[in-house]
């Protein structure tokens, strides 16, 4: 199991046994509605999960509970759709009690894994037009949109860029 430590939380991989937690969490409106659809079932998510168990053996994609340091499930995020110098992560959710910092530090260690661990020199994602926030958040990185549909704002986010914002938010990290 693969375990990112950080200040005040931890990136854990997701098992099958957390199926019932990212079934919840996905099925809360007001945090999904940017996410695709999944169905309301405990048993589909099971399985899904164990399909993902295998992609992440393979070093092909890496689903994470977010959680505190007393083992408080706090939310997920994905790393997947990776390139030969690109990783993309999304699929971000945050339970609405989780401390606040939980957003920043769980972004921070994200970038650690897919720059520092896994060795990419960027970071590409789309987000939601709607999803200002989440939109607002990646900007105020230093992420760059580089193209856009209709639908999605496709975002760039290179090494160097991080290396900077990781100065700033290090009281974030260990």
């Amino acid at each position: 199991m693969r375990l990112i430590q950080g200040k005040k939380i931890n990136l854990r991989s997701a098992d099958i046994k957390d199926a019932e937690f990212i079934l919840e969490m996905r099925m809360q409106v007001h945090k999904t509605q940017f996410l695709s659809q999944v169905d309301n079932s405990l048993q589909k998510q099971q399985a899904w999960l164990k399909s993902y168990k295998d992609k992440e053996k393979t070093g092909l994609e890496y689903y994470f509970v977010i959680e505190s340091k007393q083992a408080e499930q706090l939310g997920l995020v994905r790393v997947y759709d990776l390139h030969s110098e690109s990783f993309c992560w999304g699929s971000w959710l945050i339970k609405d009690n989780a401390p606040i910092t939980t957003a920043i530090e769980s972004a921070l260690l994200v970038y650690e894994f897919g720059f520092g661990e896994l060795s990419y020199k960027k970071a590409h994602f789309d987000v939601r037009k709607g999803n200002e926030r989440v939109v607002a958040f990646h900007k105020r990185f230093g992420a760059q949109v580089i193209n856009e549909d209709r639908l999605n704002l496709y975002f760039h986010y290179p090494l160097k860029n991080y290396l900077k914002i990781k100065q700033k938010y290090r009281r974030y990290l260990n």
